[in-house]
């Protein structure tokens, strides 16, 4: 599994679109490897993003809220999304591999607020 986290200081920068980094997890039997910090500006757009994940072998994102766009993008590259996730990148990807993070719908609606 190859998990992707919006990251600014340590921490699930809240907006997947304007993510300047990302952080990526290696994970083989619930042990991650070789975490990297990843630059996400040279992306361009959403749809861009989504295939630059999809190049880094990416098969689920973890971020703060996400517009609709995106959510979509995410939907049809095969990715899955937890979205509304705060505080530390590390322990929410600890989280998620106990089984303890949860998507929260309410973070993926119209976070973009139609400005893209």
């Amino acid at each position: 599994m190859k998990i992707a986290v919006t990251y600014a200081d340590g921490q699930v920068y809240q907006h997947f679109g304007h993510a300047a980094q990302f952080k990526l997890y290696t994970v083989e039997s619930g042990m991650i490897l070789a975490p990297a910090v990843v630059d996400a500006t040279a992306s361009g757009a959403h749809s861009a993003m989504v295939s630059y994940l999809q190049r880094q072998g990416v098969n689920t994102v973890i971020c703060g809220g996400i517009g609709g766009g995106a959510v979509s993008a995410l939907a049809g590259a095969g990715i899955r999304l937890f979205a509304g996730a705060t505080g530390s990148a590390d322990q929410a990807v600890l989280a998620l591999l106990a089984g303890k993070l949860v998507h929260n719908p309410e973070a993926a609606k119209g976070h973009c607020g139609g400005h893209h």
